[in-house]
């Protein structure tokens, strides 16, 4: 097990004999069925965690599409979902983590020392013929968990702006070259960024590669230190677990895309 991942085999050993808080988190950008996915079939036990409402707060040009919480209202949450002091916590999407990542990164940054993801999510745990659940789980006994922000770097646009080291921009390269821009008013990405798609962290089957091929895909933007944005904030947490695998730090810019390109004062940059 690392201290990111979790595989499917060693999630039953876990489940079968300690205590785990376990988090489905799926979200997609313009799905917004994952409560009804949810109902459909998930993990036995596993809370639904909605993304939009509990992992972020109301969008907004000034700040993004998807502001940090409120670590009070994090804190909130996280005990409606019945996570206790010292509890380790799984979160899994469908998604190959896309999703599930922000709660990854939220909880870690929130000062969780056990968080990780299910490397595969949902279909790496049936291809194991694992059971699954329908409909609503009771709700749980609420946790006593207490959360403190500050445990992983994030860096505002300032600080992006005059970063020295490598910029990863995790959006699809296309967005990255402003080839069209389906979602932010400005197409194009940050200058001086680099094209680092989240979904290259990623093999076949939606599992994590190794440790190894991320250390070398990541090393191959240079040396320095590595901030991340995507977005919205939300995959660019994905890149920041990928980087964890490979034994790397990084910066999350949680204003991402989203906020830069609403700002008229800041510059961008197209083309590859």
């Amino acid at each position: 097990m690392s201290a990111v991942l979790v595989s499917p085999q060693e999630l039953r050993e876990a489940l079968d004999n300690k205590r785990v808080c376990l988090l489905d988190v799926r979200w997609a950008l313009g799905d917004p069925d994952g409560p009804q996915h949810y109902l459909d079939g998930h993990i036995p036990g596993a809370v639904f965690v909605d993304l939009e409402t509990e992992l972020a707060t109301p969008p907004s040009p000034a700040r993004g599409r998807h502001p940090l919480p409120d670590v009070t209202q994090l804190e909130k949450c996280a005990r409606s979902w019945g996570m206790a002091t010292g509890d380790p916590v799984v979160v899994y999407d469908a998604t190959g983590g896309l999703a599930a990542a922000r709660a990854w990164w939220l909880l870690r940054w929130a000062g969780v020392a056990d968080v990780r993801i299910l490397d595969g999510g949902l279909p790496a745990w049936v291809r194991m013929g694992e059971p699954i659940a329908t409909g609503a789980e009771p709700d749980p006994e609420p946790g006593d968990v207490e959360l403190r922000p500050g445990h992983l770097p994030v860096a505002d646009a300032d600080a992006v702006a005059r970063w020295r080291g490598v910029l990863l921009d995790a959006r699809a390269t296309e967005r990255y070259r402003g080839d069209h821009e389906p979602i932010d008013p400005r197409a194009g990405h940050i200058p001086g960024a680099s094209s680092a798609p989240t979904t290259q962290n990623l093999d076949a089957e939606g599992r994590f590669r190794s440790a190894d091929e991320l250390h070398d895909r990541f090393a191959a933007f240079g040396p320095g230190p590595v901030a991340v944005y995507c977005g919205s904030g939300v995959t660019a947490a994905h890149q920041i677990a990928a980087l964890a695998v490979a034994g790397i730090e990084a910066t999350l810019y949680p204003g991402s895309w989203s906020q830069w390109s609403n700002d008229p004062k800041r510059p961008v940059a197209t083309g590859a």
